[in-house]
């Protein structure tokens, strides 16, 4: 272990992220309703130019006259290199009231970019007097921002969370798909004349894990553009979770379920946790640093690994 130990994470669950955009206000009762521990209200991709006002308007008007309940509610504002997330960033602060709890930037590149946004935040947040400070969520979705992801994900204190966008990261990085997440067809190996499919977002989601796990940063796993395939969406969500991302982003309602079952422990993972502190807790207790757990060895750094999905479950259990 390094000297400088890992930061810990914020302690909120995020197993899912259920998006909307903020031109279909209709929907937003139907968001606050649903089982998504985050809301991200969109003004970027989902909303066509000519509705960028109305939408701003509609999600200012929501933040204050919805009840979000307990959830996180999120605004993912419009990219730096548009001339809308300026007034995306005012208007928020200026007249929306302080239950909003976060900022989403997208495509992120470098640290100067959150510096930016986060000078522009400071600011309004001091003019207004606002006391609640507003965290950021980031997402990576371009060859900049994964170049430089440590950089990004030690850029501000706001930041709590990050996320892969695999559409526009995949446009970025000159992939030959159209596929948002998931296998893609011609990604595969050969296997005595067998075909088998790898995973094409590993690496970039390993790196943001490993980026956000330095820093105190949730790691989260972006869209699944094919909303009727509720397999290949689960087994994203299953890999995703492997590598160590706490959540999924959901386009539809119907992913929501799979993304909370995916990322909430199991009883039985549980159990076995619980089960393995206790074997090294006798262990400890006979001077030993090491036992036999169910035929396999375990020692301190399974105590680690134990200790991550309790503290998952006891957090999502005490919502």
């Amino acid at each position: 272990m390094s000297f400088r130990l890992q930061p810990a994470p914020p302690a909120r669950p995020n197993r899912c992220q259920l998006f909307g955009p903020g031109s279909r206000p209709a929907i937003f009762e139907k968001m606050a309703n649903s089982a998504a521990d985050v809301i991200n209200l969109d003004l970027e991709d989902s909303v066509a130019p000519s509705d960028k006002d109305s939408a701003r308007a509609n999600i200012v008007e929501a933040i204050g006259d919805i009840d979000w309940g307990n959830k996180w509610l999120s605004v993912r504002i419009n990219g730096l290199d548009t001339p809308y997330w300026y007034r995306d960033v005012v208007d928020l602060l200026e007249l929306a009231p302080e239950r909003l709890d976060q900022i989403m930037i997208p495509k992120v590149g470098c640290a100067g970019d959150l510096y930016a946004v986060d000078a522009l935040v400071t600011a309004v947040e001091a003019a207004k007097g606002r006391s609640k400070r507003v965290a950021f969520e980031v997402i990576i979705e371009s060859a900049a921002g994964i170049a430089h992801v440590e950089e990004i994900a030690a850029a501000s204190p706001r930041l709590q969370a990050m996320s892969l966008g695999a559409a526009d990261f995949a446009a970025s990085m000159g992939m030959a798909t159209t596929g948002i997440g998931g296998t893609q067809e011609n990604y595969y190996m050969l296997h005595e004349g067998q075909k088998h499919w790898s995973d094409p977002w590993h690496w970039a989601q390993t790196a943001i894990v490993a980026a956000c796990r330095t820093h105190g940063v949730l790691p989260v796993d972006g869209p699944f553009g094919d909303f009727s395939d509720d397999e290949g969406f689960r087994a994203q969500a299953l890999r995703s979770a492997t590598l160590g991302m706490v959540g999924k982003w959901a386009i539809h309602p119907k992913q929501v379920g799979i993304a909370n079952e995916v990322f909430t422990p199991s009883d039985a993972a549980v159990s076995e946790a619980r089960e393995i502190l206790a074997a090294m807790e006798e262990a400890k207790a006979k001077g030993e640093g090491a036992t036999v757990y169910k035929g396999r060895l375990v020692d301190i750094a399974s105590i680690k690994q134990a200790e991550v999905i309790v503290k998952q479950s006891e957090m999502i259990g005490g919502q």
